[in-house]
């Protein structure tokens, strides 16, 4: 299991008085302008709210709901998240944001312009003698493989590469109408909790029998949910922005799943 980048290693001891905050699946850009330009200022307070004592601030996949770099052009839009996480780094803050399934395509826009590693792997965080596992959470565990054959197809470097030479008017188009579609297919609404049969859950139990965490945390489920992996481990899962804004904070000593009201 790769570790979170050596950049972060001043988080083996959290400083006193600062925190670390976890959150997922915001999905600017959809599901139009208007409904995600409310839902990008709503964001931006929260992050204006936790700059105080925020030490590092994890994105953990599908911060974007589309999300392609050409060799001299993105996306447009979402320029008020962009210049917040731009402040924030200049202020010190550590962000790191993770690939979702919504923005596979990163390329070195965050790395070169604002200081942000972008990790495409599930990552291990140490601090404060405590051990995170990190990652999105999509095509993890038994299941799902139709989606796992497409993940290895949309990340083949061919492919993205091929992409590439779709002019972004198309190119972007065509990925928000596959975003939409597949939204419209599978609901706007999470699935009810499924208890112990939580896919995730299932995964992180496999991963603490091989190796134990104190907390396995991740996105892409849509729905808030803190579960025992065992009565020392705890699984959470971050839901979503569109509707519930929930987040992770977690201040050195214990981890607590919030939600955020402006």
């Amino acid at each position: 299991m790769k570790a979170v980048p050596e950049l972060l290693s001043s988080l083996g001891k959290l400083p006193k008085d600062k925190k670390i905050y976890f959150a997922s699946d915001f999905h600017l850009g959809a599901p139009s302008h208007r409904e995600s330009i409310k839902r990008e200022k709503k964001v931006i307070k929260w992050l204006q709210y936790i700059s105080k004592d925020a030490a590092a601030i994890f994105l953990l996949g599908d911060i974007f709901d589309f999300w392609f770099e050409y060799q001299s052009t993105v996306p447009k839009g979402q320029v008020r998240f962009l210049g917040t996480l731009a402040d924030l780094r200049d202020q010190g803050i550590e962000i790191i944001i993770f690939k979702g399934n919504h923005d596979l395509w990163y390329g070195d826009y965050f790395p070169t312009e604002m200081g942000i590693p972008i990790i495409d792997h599930q990552a291990v965080l140490n601090v404060n003698q405590k051990k995170f596992f990190l990652g999105h959470g999509d095509g993890l565990g038994d299941g799902d493989n139709f989606y796992k054959l497409l993940k290895v197809i949309f990340t083949n470097r061919i492919c993205k590469w091929l992409f590439g030479w779709i002019h972004p008017n198309i190119g972007v188009g065509l990925a928000k109408f596959w975003s939409n579609r597949s939204r419209k297919i599978n609901g706007t609404e999470p699935t009810p909790s499924m208890g112990e049969d939580e896919a995730l859950l299932k995964y992180c139990r496999g991963i603490h029998k091989k190796q134990k965490h104190d907390f396995y945390v991740f996105g892409h489920r849509h729905l808030p949910l803190e579960m025992d992996v065992d009565p020392n481990s705890k699984y959470y899962n971050l839901g979503e922005w569109v509707s519930q804004c929930y987040y992770l904070v977690f201040d050195g000593d214990e981890a607590k799943l919030q939600h955020f009201e402006p």
